[in-house]
């Protein structure tokens, strides 16, 4: 018998009576949003913008509209359900032409909620909360970085690279998995942490528990590395610079169908 995950003990909620609708109009949503609002005013469900108050968020678009849409719910216990109208859309639920059939049983609240691990990045200049990853790279392209690396007070090394990956479970499939990091199951608190390009036959991803936190430190000498958040520059850290990452508060609510499973997802998108 296998253990039960975060995943697998979430329950089932009760009806959506308002839903907020985050949208990407660069793809071809208007269609479903007709539909969407027909079966909203069907099952009595108010639609609202995507940054009010809700019992449920819907994302139409593709992976950056779902992870744009989990980082506004941060801190909050509004899941987000997301449709694929984009190539990959891992952390979506179900495909953009399925919306129609789909929604009513949406609405009458028959998901599940994943509660995914976030993770913390503290710098000099502030502090970040990121829903897929923290990347540590070179600030110029084709140049090598030189990042010392320690956890939890402990030194592990110092490594050339051309960057760092810190990923939560949701993204573990993005930029990590390219990158031949581990893919980790939704509901696993743990970060992982890959070295991209690494200058070294001995450097391995690592998962790394609660409670454990990384320190990375610049060591490029003469050059500066770039810090992204879920993809979006937020720091520069000049020679001696350094970063902490460990895992957050926050969670990111997942909804999902019930049939609809972290492997599911998995099979259906990456092979």
């Amino acid at each position: 018998m296998s253990s039960p995950t975060t995943e697998s003990r979430s329950a089932r909620r009760g009806a959506v009576t308002r839903a907020s609708v985050a949208v990407n109009h660069r793809f071809e949503v208007d269609a479903a949003m007709a539909i969407l609002e027909r079966s909203a005013g069907e099952a009595g469900v108010e639609l609202v913008d995507a940054d009010a108050e809700a019992d449920l968020a819907l994302a139409l678009g593709g992976d950056g509209t779902m992870l744009n849409a989990l980082r506004a719910r941060l801190g909050s216990a509004t899941p987000v359900f997301g449709f694929n109208f984009g190539r990959m859309g891992f952390l979506t639920s179900a495909e953009g032409p399925d919306l129609e059939s789909v929604i009513p049983r949406v609405f009458a609240g028959e998901f599940r909620v994943a509660e995914l691990a976030t993770l913390h990045a503290r710098f000099e200049s502030g502090e970040e909360t990121a829903v897929n990853d923290v990347v540590v790279t070179s600030s110029r392209v084709g140049r090598m970085a030189e990042l010392r690396w320690e956890i939890s007070g402990e030194e592990v090394g110092e490594q050339p690279c051309d960057g760092l990956i810190c990923a939560t479970p949701a993204g573990s499939t993005a930029y990590n998995l390219s990158n031949g990091g581990p893919v980790m199951m939704w509901g696993i608190d743990a970060m992982a942490i890959s070295f991209v390009a690494p200058h070294t036959l001995e450097a391995r991803p690592v998962v790394v528990p609660r409670g454990y936190e990384l320190h990375v430190e610049n060591r490029t000498r003469g050059g500066s590395v770039t810090v992204l958040v879920d993809g979006r520059p937020c720091q520069e850290l000049e020679p001696g610079g350094a970063i902490s990452v460990g895992l957050g508060e926050p969670k990111s609510m997942l909804a999902h169908l019930p049939e609809v499973s972290f492997f599911t997802r998995y099979h259906e998108v990456f092979s």
